[in-house]
């Protein structure tokens, strides 16, 4: 597994990470030990950052993974957690008394003193211009609290917004091969500001792997399901926000892609992402050791071909771009 860090984040991780969306909530059914044996698998495979977030099963994605940290003392895992999601999104309040209980609460679920990386959790676009925020933030890691803190964002104005703030240490954005914007300005403003690119999303929700079709039927608790076309939440973070139907089209295209290139469409697609400058790890979720250990697998494959980007651009300027690049 490749490690790689930036300047603000102050350590190196693993350039394949786990998200860990899937062992709380919207995903279907995960079991505790099927969520500890994701954890377990991740880590034999060179993982050594986890995702989170205070809103994922409402703690249970936290506890899950304090409950394996505590009794794994001697892994070196960074846990890069989410806040503020667990009430309205309120611009106002995103005050220091609520960032500080939101933090504590985080920091009792993961049985961590000091929270290694705190993420805004998408929070209303005003907020990333509220100096008090920020100030709030500071006074957290003055105080011990929180090691660093981020954000994840929405769309990429969000992302250059925080990118501009110096105590910023990570931007967490959607960005696959269905979702090409974060080339543009977001990375190249990152790797000069030193910030760490956390890409989130990374297999479009799963349409990467090629494993959907059109009349494939998601769980009821699935976001993929409650969610399509952004019923409940942002539709970026359900499919990418890309049609269901030409996402299933362009995905058959990319397992041809990437089946040209020796691999599977999951690890292709993962395998790619890494491999762009300025992200330093991208975080796709897993249910089962299987998809765990697939995923980790792509941080260490050997260096693609050039022309698969172009390839890949080919794909998300006939499919994606006219729908999706204005959008976020």
């Amino acid at each position: 597994m490749q490690t790689r860090s930036a300047p603000r984040l102050g350590r190196p991780v693993s350039v394949i990470g786990l998200g860990t969306w899937q062992l709380g909530a919207d995903w279907g059914e995960v079991t505790e030990a099927d969520a500890r044996a994701v954890l377990e698998a991740s880590v034999d495979a060179g993982v050594t950052i986890f995702d989170t977030a205070d809103v994922y099963g409402d703690g249970r994605s936290e506890s899950i993974i304090g409950s394996y940290l505590a009794e794994r003392p001697e892994l070196d895992i960074m846990v890069a957690t989410k806040i503020g999601r667990r009430v309205a999104l309120d611009p106002a309040l995103y005050t220091f008394e609520n960032l500080r209980a939101w933090t504590d609460r985080s920091r009792t679920n993961l049985r961590q003193d000091t929270l290694d990386l705190v993420q805004l959790h998408c929070p209303p676009t005003p907020v990333f211009s509220d100096d008090r925020v920020f100030d709030a933030l500071d006074m957290l890691v003055a105080d011990g609290a929180i090691a660093r803190y981020g954000v994840s964002v929405e769309t990429a104005e969000e992302a250059l917004t925080a990118i501009a703030r110096p105590g910023v240490a990570s931007v967490q954005i959607v960005f696959n091969a269905f979702r090409l914007k974060p080339l543009d300005a977001v990375l190249p403003a990152a790797i000069e500001a030193g910030v760490a690119i956390i890409a989130r999303v990374p297999l479009a929700s799963g349409l990467l792997s090629g494993k959907y079709r059109n009349d494939t039927v998601f769980a009821e608790n699935d976001h993929r399901n409650y969610n399509l076309g952004g019923k409940v939440f942002d539709a970026g973070e359900t499919f990418s926000g890309v049609d269901y139907e030409d996402g299933v089209a362009a995905a058959a295209e990319f397992v041809a892609l990437a089946e040209a290139h020796g691999l599977t469409a999951s690890v292709a697609a993962l395998a790619w992402l890494t491999q762009v400058d300025g992200v330093t790890t991208a975080i796709p979720g897993a249910r089962n050791i299987a998809q765990a250990q697939s995923n980790a697998s792509a941080g260490s494959t050997a260096t693609l071909a050039p022309e698969l980007n172009a390839q890949i651009v080919d794909l998300y300027d006939r499919y994606f771009r006219a729908s999706v690049h204005a959008r976020w």
